[in-house]
């Protein structure tokens, strides 16, 4: 019988299945009963109980180690695998768990006339789900002040499967077509020389992309600094479909409305909450629901006959588009409400993985064209980003039984197999009890589609009509953060771009565009009150000499 060093039993002989005792013959060794493990005793991930967790392995107590220091050897190789890759976009976020109480309804209607979703169909009947909240173009550690659209996803366990509702705050995007999604985001991103996020860069792509003015109108405004994650919206941004018994789909736009109100801040005040905090929207969130004051989402649709609608001045599945409400009404069918918070932010908000393309029978996709780029984008980036099987885990995984002819695969730790089923059969059909086909309740939805081939953009574009609306309807104090913020931008575009950016805000309206001249002019002339903002180049020169001038000489030690 092996002993270790100090006379004792090693862990593996010592302990049965997971480091745990497997019966009387333990006490038989004469170790006392407080020698026992417990189920709070720290062991490896082998289940052997470590005896001593302070110290490695070495020759003397100065050194050097040995190579067969197991323990060390496991724990440090798994703190140097401890991230997964951040998220392109996305990577910064917040999440909590909740529920999804229908109203059976859509307006004064059953909500059975234009879906025959389970989850819709009964007052009253609850769904449980989870909620990621996020910025998008900023890193994992960025401030959650900075100036960026909120991600806004919602994973509901239903019982026919997960449906994951995946969208921003702002309810337009930049682009229409998902070819330009890269580009994009690179724009966003930071200089690959630099790396710094560059107004010149930004505003040379958007510049060059005219249906972007919307989302910027509402981007440099104080709409694009929620608060917190509490107080602001949700969409889904793109176009889907909904889908009834009759397998009739009508178009649909989804809409979280906070119950808390709508609150928004401007760059200045942003920038005071960034100096003492800036993890204010994370602990937000988590402390409203820790001390049981459960924020609330009310979900709404909009309704439209799925059709190419010309009586319109633009494309409804042009998501850099909002459908005008008093044409198609907000129309409310439940509640959702966020009331347990993450037991490990890693386990459940980071490894969380949505999809745009997870849908449940009775919602579908419609033609809209970033919406069917998304929906491959999303679910591949997770086989890169979590793993082949994403979906074993417990924050993906449906709360229902699942049956698949899916195997192997880096991770795999459950095989999806049925009870009874035979084990040798992996493949559909088969004569030997494998897994078959779900049997078919209701009619496909079969829209009719006919036309050619081609790469062209959409027919109506008409991209500066609601972005000179939205600028209209700003109060004074939007427009002018509006106008300070974009100045502040531009001021590190070139000239050409610039001019460009002018002509663009002037198309949506004339006072939207000069006032944006008139600010650049005054910036260059160095008149007028200089604009907040971290994208001010001059502001930002200054602060990396104030670092060097402020600082405070040490001696070396």
């Amino acid at each position: 019988m092996e002993t270790n060093q100090n006379g004792n039993l090693s862990s593996e002989q010592a302990g049965g299945q997971n480091g745990h005792t497997s019966g009387p013959e333990f006490g038989a060794t004469g170790l006392q009963s407080q020698d026992q493990p417990t189920d709070q005793t720290l062991t490896t991930r082998q289940g052997h109980p470590l005896t001593n967790n302070q110290n490695v392995r070495t020759v003397g107590s100065r050194g050097p180690t040995t190579l067969e220091n197991y323990p060390f050897l496991e724990k440090i190789s798994h703190f140097d695998r401890e991230r997964i890759p951040e998220r392109v976009v996305h990577a910064r976020g917040a999440g909590a768990h909740g529920v999804f109480e229908a109203y059976g309804t859509v307006g004064d209607e059953s909500v059975s006339k234009y879906t025959r979703a389970k989850l819709f169909q009964e007052k009253g009947k609850q769904t449980p789900v989870f909620v990621r909240f996020s910025s998008v173009i900023h890193g994992g550690h960025s401030p959650e002040t900075l100036r960026d659209p909120r991600g806004f996803a919602v994973k509901f366990y239903t019982e026919e499967g997960n449906w994951d509702l995946v969208g921003n705050n702002l309810k337009v995007f930049f682009i229409r077509d998902a070819m330009k999604f890269p580009d994009m985001v690179h724009s966003l991103k930071p200089d690959p020389i630099t790396n710094r996020q560059d107004g010149g860069r930004i505003f040379d792509f958007m510049s060059n992309t005219p249906e972007s003015v919307h989302m910027i109108t509402f981007l440099f405004s104080p709409w694009g600094i929620p608060a917190n994650y509490r107080q602001m919206q949700g969409s889904g941004v793109n176009t889907y479909k909904w889908v009834n018994e009759q397998g009739e789909g009508v178009l649909v736009k989804y809409h979280w409305e906070p119950k808390q109100g709508i609150k928004n801040l401007t760059q200045p005040e942003a920038e005071q909450i960034q100096a003492k905090n800036f993890n204010h929207a994370t602990q937000d969130l988590y402390d409203a629901i820790e001390a049981g004051n459960f924020p609330q989402w009310e979900l709404l649709v909009q309704i439209m006959s799925d059709d190419e609608h010309p009586e319109l001045d633009f494309d409804p599945l042009d998501d850099t588009k909002l459908w005008p409400q008093d044409q198609f009404p907000w129309l409310p069918v439940g509640m959702m409400t966020l009331n347990k918070n993450p037991e490990n932010y890693f386990h459940e908000v980071e490894q969380v993985a949505f999809g745009t393309g997870v849908l449940v029978d009775g919602l579908d996709f419609s033609d809209d064209k970033m919406l069917q780029g998304r929906t491959f984008s999303y679910s591949d980036t997770q086989r890169y980003r979590v793993g082949t099987n994403y979906l074993q885990l417990p924050i993906n995984a449906p709360k229902k039984h699942v049956a698949t002819n899916q195997r192997d695969g880096q991770m795999q730790y459950r095989v999806d197999t049925a009870p009874g089923q035979n084990k040798h059969v992996n493949y559909e059909p088969s004569s030997m009890n494998g897994l078959k086909e779900a049997p078919r309740t209701y009619p496909d939805h079969k829209p009719f589609i006919s036309g050619n081939l081609m790469r062209q953009p959409i027919d109506r574009t008409n991209n500066f009509k609601q972005a000179g609306e939205r600028y209209r309807t700003f109060e004074d104090w939007e427009r002018d953060d509006l106008i300070n913020n974009l100045v502040d931008a531009l001021s590190g575009a070139q000239k050409n771009v610039q001019d460009k950016m002018i002509e663009l805000f002037s198309q949506c309206d004339e006072d939207y565009g000069r006032r944006v001249k008139d600010g650049l002019q005054k910036m260059a002339n160095g008149t007028g009150e200089q604009p907040h903002g971290q994208a001010n180049i001059q502001a930002g020169q200054e602060a990396v000499q104030q670092a060097e001038e402020l600082a405070h000489e040490a001696k070396p030690y």
